[in-house]
């Protein structure tokens, strides 16, 4: 599943690089590694500011454009620059939590993860998937996407949990059953259950 991030070769972007490493201290700054760092913009973005790009070492940006390089436990260094203050990170951190969440604690990471919506719609369009021929839509058509927020519109017994998700219960942060349109997943009370797209209004 690629990312779409542009990686630009460091002569383009000495400029944004020295900046860059003035900013991160000369680490990376998803992982804090410093073997070959460079700049990679974020997209959509332009990159021409370092608003747009981050401090990579070699390592992250590996696994980043390969997803068959990915070594997941080297991602929980998430734990940490997720909560960065700089957005460009932030969408980083968020799509990569995205594309391993099926490993759990990455999906912990996400239900923590509260980006502002500027940065979150940022974090979604350049966020692809390999099946994306499947869409999800709620009650009313509306196209949903990883990451959204939704409603409940009717009461929901959730079997074997001994509780019923009340209507106008939010469910942030939902994950999109891939292989079924009509199936989402979301926390509700602390645990993650299915939920049928079509008791759900964006």
């Amino acid at each position: 599943m690629a990312l779409n991030f542009i990686f630009s070769p460091q002569n383009e972007f000495m400029p944004i690089k020295d900046l860059l490493n003035q900013r991160s201290s000369n680490q990376c700054e998803l992982c804090s590694g410093t073997d070959g760092l460079d700049v990679m913009v974020v997209t959509p973005k332009s990159g021409t500011s370092t608003d747009h790009c981050i401090n990579s070492c070699k390592v992250c940006r590996i696994q980043i454009n390969d997803s068959e390089e990915i070594k997941v436990n080297h991602w929980r260094c998430l734990n940490e620059s997720m909560w960065s203050e700089v957005p460009a990170v932030q969408v980083v951190a968020w799509r990569m939590l995205n594309r391993i969440k099926a490993e759990g604690w990455p999906a912990d990471l996400l239900d923590m993860l509260f980006l502002e919506e500027e940065t979150l719609n940022w974090a979604k369009s350049g966020h692809t998937d390999n099946q994306s021929d499947i869409i999800h839509k709620d009650a009313n058509g509306v196209t949903l996407i990883q990451g959204d927020s939704v409603v409940l519109i009717k009461d929901l017994k959730v079997k074997g949990a001994g509780f019923t998700a009340k209507r106008g219960t939010a469910v942030r942060n939902i994950s999109l059953v891939h292989d079924n349109p009509d199936h989402i997943e979301g926390k509700v009370n602390g645990q993650k259950i299915v939920i049928l797209t079509q008791y759900v209004k964006k």
